[in-house]
């Protein structure tokens, strides 16, 4: 799968890592707050898109601009490894995009983050043995 996070379009390019996981995570702004630990309760915001660029969910409204923060733990009992690998270590401000292979994903239907709404999360597991591109914000550490 030939999917390249990194823009090459004249700009700085921004760090982009392969985790052993399959995870490749690039940072698109670095963060200057606390650093979110494992164990951790954090706020975030973020966009799930399948690999092909269909959208998924979002806690940011596309269309107003307005926000549904969700608190994930990280604990890999509740959240999926993949996104689990993209926050550890994010520091607060911080934004990131990732590339989230079927096997860190959702492995089962407990792991969160999980949409509320009937037609989002239908849409999810339909696609678990696919990649996700995650974009992540990471609001708050608690």
């Amino acid at each position: 799968m030939g999917l390249n996070l990194v823009p090459n379009n004249g700009q700085l390019a921004s760090r982009t890592q392969k985790l052993a996981s399959g995870v490749r995570i690039q940072d698109v702004i670095e963060g200057e707050g606390p650093e979110a630990r494992e164990g951790n309760l954090v706020e975030v915001n973020y966009v799930c898109r399948r690999s092909n660029g269909y959208f998924v969910h979002s806690t940011v409204d596309q269309f107003s601009g307005e926000s549904s923060p969700v608190l994930l733990a990280l604990d890999e009992k509740q959240i999926i490894k993949g996104l689990m690998e993209v926050l550890v270590g994010m520091k607060v401000g911080g934004k990131r995009r990732a590339l989230i292979p079927p096997s860190a994903g959702y492995i089962n239907e407990y792991l969160q983050p999980v949409p509320e709404e009937f037609g989002p999360r239908r849409s999810l597991f339909s696609h678990a043995n696919e990649p996700l591109v995650f974009e992540v914000q990471l609001l708050k550490v608690l």
